[in-house]
Parts: C-alpha cells; structure tokens; sequence
C-alpha cells in the first residue's frame, strides 16, 4: 500500500513540465481557402463581363446582396465596441482626448489628401479635348436629384428619430451617437452597468460570429459584383478615360505609401506593408466589393487583435469612416479638375480651392459605400459651382472602377489612423504588435476575438503604472 510520502511524489510527477498532457490541438484554419475562392471569384465575373456584358449586368444583385448582408453587421459592431471601450474606461477625459486627436488628424490628412490631388490634377489635365453630349448632361444631373443634401440637413440626419431607429438607418455616425451616449452612461454607473456590460459583451460575440458565417458568401458576392461593373462599363469606356483612372490610381498609391508610410515608420515604427500584410484578406475582400465599409466589422476586430486598446478602435475606426476619407478626397480633387477641364472652362488655382474647401466640408459623413464619391462631388457641384454639373456624366460610367482606389485607400487610411492615434495616446500595446505583426498570435477567423473576448489591451491601465504600459486584456 503506498505511502503519503509516495502518493505526493507520483502527484509531483504528473504535474511536471516532463510529463505535463499535451495542449489541445487547434483546429487547422481552413479559411484561406475562403479567400482563394475570392480571387477566382473576381477572375471569373470579369471573364464573364466581357463574354456575356448584357447577362453579367443582371447578376449586379448578387454583389449588392453580399455588401448588404455585411452592412446589417456594422451598426450592432459599432455599437459593441463603442459601449464596451467606454464604459470600461474610468476617466471620461481620456475618451474626449482620443475623440479630439482623432478629429485634429483626419482634418490634416484631408488637407494633405487634397493637396496632393491638386497638384496631380493641373498636371495632367485629363479632361482637356473630350466633348459634352446632352446625354452625358443629363446622367450628371440625375446625380444631383436624388443625393444632394446640405450642411444643416446632414448635422440634422446625425441625430435618430429613436435610439432603436438608429440601428436601422444607413447613417454610420446616427449609431456612433447612441453609442457614445450608451457607453457615457454606463461608465457613470459605476459597478451598477457591469452586468450590462457583460450582456453587451456577449452580444459581440454573437455578432462576430455571425459575421464569419456571412463571409463564407464572399465568393458569390465578389462574382457578382465584379460580372456587373465589368458588363457595364465595358472596354471602351476604360480607353477613353484612361488618363484619368490612371492618374488617380498612382495618386492613391502615392499616398499611401509614401505620405501614410512615412508618417507610420515615424511615429509607430512600423513598416506599412507589414500591416498591409496582416490586413490583406480585408483589402481583398474590399477589391472584390468596391466598397471599404464590407471590411470595417473586420478592422475592428483585427485593431484590438493587433494590441490597440478599444476606446481608441471604438472611436477613431467609426469615425473614420466619415471624416477620414483620403480617397474620397484625392478623388473629388481630380474629378473636379478634369470635369472644368472637359467643359473648356478650366479653374484657375484662386477658383479651384475655394471650390475644394467647400467639397472637403461636404464630404464629411460620405459613407464608405459605392457610389458615394459621386454623390457627394455631385451635391457639391450643384451647391457650390452649378455650371459643372453637366460634366458629372463623363465620370459615371468609369465610376465603379474609381471606387476600387477611393474605397483602398479610405480603408489605409483609416487603418494607419488607428494605429498612430494609439500611439500617440499610449493605448497600445508595442510587444502584442510585434508578436501579431510576426505572425507569433494569428487573427482567430471563426470568431473574430481573442480568446477572452476582448481583441485587445485593456482599456485603461492599473493607475499605478501611469501612461508609461497597458495593462493585458
């Protein structure tokens, strides 16, 4: 019969590094296959575009289909982590000093942004020879009637009819509002809103998973979206305006290679392909759709994955997607030029900024949806210089193509901004980047969280350890 001496040794054994039980296997990621999928998806739907231009038209529902299945997940996303990085956060002035970086930020980059397609645009000079039809005047007006909104009926919009309302409109910043009220309320009650808080958490959960399932339609989507603009715009189309798509690719590329990358090695140390690598499933899936709002459930989720604390994730990702809108910026820049310069009435520079300062307020708020560019440079025109709005036909039928570049580079940017603003606010967590950035703590692809359901660093470190480190999720 073995002694106690014995049985405490046997117990010694069994819990030793020598004879510790293996760790669970994980399950293989199989969603690579996913994307593959994707990528001959997109190879398949512009085959069929140019085989067969009047059916691939017809499958344009299919692709709308898929961005809207991801567009019913952004509000109940937006609203989760809002609410949770809030009302987690005990001092109510960091949120605000977050919130005021962020705005003073976009607000630089949207110079910059215009700044660079100004230069680009009287460069070129794409629009100089082409010719206006009454057909083409019509499309542009056609852009005007249904779009166009004010600067006091856009603030007036931010504002809900309901707080359940919010969660059904289409308006972005009408959810950002419910929940920055949400997560202010329940960080002032204290221990009282933990339980909510944990219900809210929850909720999240359920959301992302749900949203991994709907990404399984990727393909279908993709398929159906590239078929029709490929259908519809057709060969021709591209030839002609060229110069244009070609000029404005290359000013998006040096944007954000060369303005963003610079700004990311300075302040984060970071190198931008690295991050455009961990992000590249989204840029994918963003190239298949034309539309940077089919990934912004995704960039929340990998934001927090990449050790960025979610106060900062929850304001400046949202917002973002409003307020900085680098593609949407370089492309009403160049839009513009080249519209003046087709009529044969080009601008002059003392005419062309006024003109672009009033188009960098009206942006502001353009969802990160197709055809939001042109809408927004439409209601622009017809506000502010009426007499191009005839032009706003020339664009139309190369519009989709332009999307693919705005809707890029609106998503860099956004992606970048998250990352520099939580530097600058010492809510990251550098060792977690590293680590995620080398691959050492992939991206959960089935539930889009961390293993504690939190994506990231806490949202506010012990007091004791001041600003200097984050406390781990």
């Amino acid at each position: 019969m073995p002694t106690k001496t014995s049985r405490r040794a046997a117990v010694a054994a069994a819990s030793s590094p020598d004879t510790a039980p293996a760790a669970p296997v994980t399950k293989r990621d199989r969603t690579h296959y996913l994307y593959i999928a994707v990528i001959i998806a997109v190879a398949l739907g512009i085959t069929v575009g140019l085989v067969a231009p009047d059916f691939a038209v017809e499958l344009k529902p299919i692709g709308t289909g898929f961005v809207n299945l991801i567009k019913m997940m952004i509000s109940p996303i937006i609203f989760c982590t809002i609410v949770l990085g809030i009302g987690s956060v005990r001092k109510a002035a960091k949120v605000g000093a977050v919130g005021g970086i962020a705005m003073v930020y976009f607000l630089a980059m949207s110079l910059v942004a215009l700044g660079i397609g100004l230069v680009v645009g009287n460069i070129l000079e794409p629009g100089t020879g082409l010719q206006i039809t009454d057909a083409i005047k019509d499309a542009g007006h056609e852009q005007v009637d249904s779009e166009a909104k004010d600067t006091t009926e856009f603030l007036l919009g931010l504002i809900p009819t309901t707080m359940v309302s919010a969660f059904t409109s289409e308006t972005v910043l009408q959810t950002l509002l419910i929940a920055l009220l949400a997560g202010f309320a329940l960080q002032a009650m204290g221990s009282a809103g933990e339980p909510i808080l944990r219900g809210v958490e929850h909720i999240q959960r359920l959301v992302f998973r749900i949203l991994a399932m709907v990404m399984w339609a990727a393909p279908v989507g993709a398929f159906g979206a590239i078929a029709a603009v490929t259908g519809s715009a057709g060969v021709d189309a591209l030839k002609k305006l060229a110069i244009l798509m070609l000029g404005f690719y290359v000013t998006c590329f040096l944007f954000v290679f060369i303005v963003l990358g610079a700004l990311l090695r300075i302040v984060a140390g970071l190198n931008i392909l690295t991050l455009f690598k961990y992000l590249g499933r989204e840029f994918l899936l963003i190239l298949s759709t034309s539309s940077s709002e089919s990934a912004l459930p995704r960039l929340i989720a990998k934001m927090e994955h990449l050790g960025v604390s979610k106060p900062v994730v929850g304001i400046t990702v949202p917002t973002g997607y409003s307020f900085n809108l680098d593609g949407t910026m370089i492309y009403m820049t160049m839009a513009s030029l080249f519209i003046a310069d087709a009529m044969g009435t080009p601008m002059s520079i003392g005419e062309q900024i006024p003109l672009l300062l009033f188009l960098l307020v009206a942006s502001k708020g353009a969802a990160g949806v197709t055809g939001a560019g042109l809408a927004t440079l439409a209601g622009g025109l017809q506000s502010h210089k009426p007499a191009l709005v005839d032009g706003i036909g020339l664009i139309v039928g190369i519009d989709r193509f332009m999307s693919e570049a705005r809707a890029l580079t609106n998503f860099a940017g956004n992606a970048v901004a998250t990352v520099l603003i939580g530097t600058w606010t010492k809510e990251i967590d550098k060792d977690k980047v590293s680590q995620v950035l080398a691959g050492q703590l992939p991206f959960d692809e089935k539930t889009l969280l961390d293993d504690d359901g939190h994506g990231g660093p806490a949202a506010e470190a012990p007091e004791q350890s001041g600003d200097k480190e984050l406390a781990k999720a």
